[in-house]
């Protein structure tokens, strides 16, 4: 990185709701805070097509919509809004640095808010119908399904908590996972076990989504006959095959656990001092809306405090 950059009190990286809920409590508190908003401003919640469960909005909301008022709030209170991407960090000493695809910053103290993005399967037209019948949030979207057939994809403790889920409403759950047994605890593989609502697909696997507008139907085949047949009545695809945290551009520089995932203390702070974490990559649990918006809430008052101690 060049000697000459562009110094910064606080930069956050991130634009979703983590980053830009922390944007907002900083702004507020007067640390004039700079936010990196990433290759995907609002975060993933801008491709949920209604949010329902996010208080204040008793009639639900656009995902996107939410995200713009909330990016519209940010900018209310001043905070700078840089739609850049980062491409480097170097974290090791102070002060921190931090190279975009457009400038080089220096920061006193950090907020990272990169998220985690959904596994995919890698199937032809699966990022065409996110929000047209594929999702990867069933408490997010499972509303819209209600007495229609659905199917979730995984064996792990999300995919059976999911199944379980949809089962409450939707008339069919299809469970397809491609081993013989599950992945997640015994208690939630027996719940869907004795769920009547919920029909178990072993050692299958979907090989192509079905529809020309929308998601129409789905192609399965059993990995052990190799047979493949067609399940026409499902609207809807619950991909539930983990989640990969935005991480690997700290790794070396901070403390991941196995999974990639951001350690932090109970104050949001990594193992870098002044550098703090927020929402969905820094939380492998919740991953949702609310939740990451509280974490960034938290992290900026942390930083707030840090900062403070610097004077």
């Amino acid at each position: 990185m060049a000697d000459k950059l562009q110094k910064e009190k606080l930069v956050i990286i991130g634009g979703g709701p983590a980053g830009l809920t922390a944007a907002i409590y900083a702004a507020r508190a007067g640390l004039n805070p700079l936010v990196l908003m990433g290759p995907e401003p609002g975060g993933q919640i801008t491709l949920t097509s209604e949010l329902e469960n996010y208080p204040g909005f008793p009639e639900g909301i656009n995902g996107f919509e939410l995200m713009q008022k909330v990016i519209e709030q940010a900018e209310k209170f001043e905070a700078r809004l840089a739609y850049e991407v980062v491409e480097e960090v170097r974290f090791a000493g102070k002060p921190y640095q931090i190279k975009t695809d457009v400038a080089e910053y220096q920061a006193e103290s950090v907020i990272i808010a990169t998220g985690a993005s959904p596994r995919r399967l890698g199937l032809k037209k699966e990022e065409e119908f996110i929000g047209k019948g594929i999702s990867y949030c069933a408490t997010c979207d499972g509303a819209f399904f209600k007495d229609q057939e659905v199917a979730v994809v995984g064996g792990g403790d999300v995919a059976l908590e999911e199944a379980n889920y949809l089962s409450k409403f939707c008339s069919k759950v299809y469970l397809i996972h491609r081993r013989d047994q599950f992945r997640g605890t015994k208690i939630l593989g027996d719940r869907v076990k004795n769920n009547p609502r919920i029909e178990i697909l072993w050692n299958t696997e979907v090989r192509e989504i079905l529809g020309e507008e929308r998601l129409n139907g789905l192609l399965v085949e059993n990995n052990k006959t190799m047979e493949k047949y067609e399940l026409n009545g499902v609207r809807g695809l619950f991909i539930a095959v983990g989640y990969n945290p935005n991480t690997k551009l700290f790794a070396g520089d901070l403390e991941l656990n196995e999974n990639g995932y951001i350690i932090t203390d109970d104050q949001h702070m990594t193992n870098r001092e002044g550098i703090f974490a927020a929402g969905d990559v820094q939380d492998p649990y919740y991953r949702q809306v609310v939740t990451s918006a509280s974490s960034g809430a938290k992290a900026a008052l942390e930083a707030g405090k840090y900062l403070d101690s610097l004077e």
